[in-house]
């Protein structure tokens, strides 16, 4: 049985993961840090402040986090304002899922780049609760943002499916107790021991169907 389905929202409803990868190595090389092979995929599913601290701390950035933080977000709204790139259908998934289940919303993304971006794809009023990992004490991969957003709905993280794209995205939900379905991106694949953890994998959004998520219950 199924009671509830959270979705991540970068790469899952938004493709949000290459304007955030081409925003952070920019300002990055504006401000001496310098980026490494593995970055973007050690970034995928941290918290606000674990990146912003990640930037200026491991990158060599050199402005404090809390200008990391403030500036980098600044430059991904000024991105929303002119354009969020929905990924194609996934705003009817949604809203089909809607239909049967409460929904739930688990983001790395800050608070007021979720609301943005619900409100330019026309999502706000689809998802029950939504949390960023900027209000959690832990980002992905530890579950926290998945517990509380179960908590939040009233329900057994075990009786959830999760919708995710990025290995430690997948990892927190796996880690939450609840089943995982994995459409992974396809310039940022998942690492094999995440790819294990899901029960199945999809290569796009669209192939999610509510027939397929009763069918994990």
């Amino acid at each position: 049985m199924v009671d509830a389905v959270v979705f991540d929202l970068d790469g899952v409803i938004v493709d949000s993961e290459p304007v955030w990868e081409e925003v952070r190595r920019a300002y990055v090389a504006a401000h001496g840090g310098t980026w490494q092979p593995d970055t973007q995929r050690r970034l995928m599913g941290m918290s606000t402040g674990e990146w912003a601290h990640y930037l200026s701390g491991e990158l060599g950035v050199d402005r404090t986090a809390g200008q990391v933080a403030d500036e980098v977000v600044e430059e991904m709204t000024r991105r929303y304002r002119d354009h969020v790139p929905l990924i194609d259908g996934a705003d009817d998934v949604v809203r089909r899922l809607a239909a049967r289940w409460p929904l739930g919303l688990a983001s790395s993304s800050p608070t007021r780049l979720i609301a943005a971006a619900l409100t330019a794809t026309g999502l706000t009023d689809a998802f029950v609760t939504t949390l960023s990992t900027e209000q959690t004490e832990r980002g992905k991969p530890a579950p926290d943002v998945y517990l509380d957003v179960a908590r939040r709905l009233g329900v057994d993280p075990a009786r959830c499916v999760a919708v995710e794209d990025s290995s430690n995205g997948v990892r927190s939900a796996s880690a939450a107790g609840m089943r995982v379905v994995a459409v992974p991106h396809g310039s940022y694949p998942l690492d094999p021991d995440a790819a294990g953890l899901a029960v199945v994998s999809l290569s796009a959004i669209g192939e999610l169907t509510p027939q397929l998520v009763d069918d994990l219950g």
